[in-house]
């Protein structure tokens, strides 16, 4: 039987590694890659690593930019009043913190979304417009719930309406391309 239950005839039983050859359990060994990645834990997994490297590329590049904050508490001393080696070191720690931290962020933030898009979608059992907001939503209030009902609303509206822009923008792509001048 497959998995509609339609009955398919009687099916070759499966070889062990040890008795296909080499293009085989290649083969094989892809087939059961693609399958994990199309999964709702594998979606989930690729979405916190890349969430995690985006974010740490981003707080890079944000921590770079702020560079003339006051180091400590008491004194008020610019970083700009420091040997070089000094700022260095300082700089290359402060840069470290903030992208790990929003590498951090990023991650867990791409886990929850996929990981709620994906299992709304396997309830469903359709790959619509549906699914990306009503993750979207569930992840808004999910991440501010501890903030209150009101905090909780607007991140269900916030991240709502920006994974329905995003969706939309993708979709997009679908539609027939624009006529330019090199068509005529």
């Amino acid at each position: 039987m497959s998995l509609w239950g339609v009955y398919q005839g009687p099916q070759p039983p499966k070889k062990s590694l040890q008795e296909m050859t080499q293009q085989e359990q290649a083969e094989e060994g892809a087939k059961q890659f693609v399958n994990f990645m199309q999964s709702c834990i594998g979606k989930t997994i690729m979405a916190g690593v890349s969430g995690f490297a985006l974010g740490g590329f981003f707080g890079l590049f944000m921590a770079s930019m702020a560079y003339d904050t006051p180091i400590g508490s008491s004194p008020v001393q610019h970083i700009s009043q420091l040997p070089f080696k000094q700022q260095m070191k300082l700089q290359f720690a402060d840069m470290g913190k903030r992208s790990y931290s929003s590498a951090k962020n990023f991650g867990y933030i791409g886990m929850v979304y996929s990981g709620v898009e994906c299992t709304i979608e396997s309830l469903r059992a359709k790959h619509d417009i549906y699914n990306g907001v009503s993750a979207g939503c569930i992840t808004g209030a999910g991440l501010a719930y501890k903030a209150g009902p009101q905090a909780s609303i607007i991140g269900c509206a916030g991240f709502a309406a920006f994974s329905l822009a995003i969706d939309m923008y993708l979709n997009s792509d679908a539609a027939p391309p624009p006529e330019n001048d090199y068509d005529l």
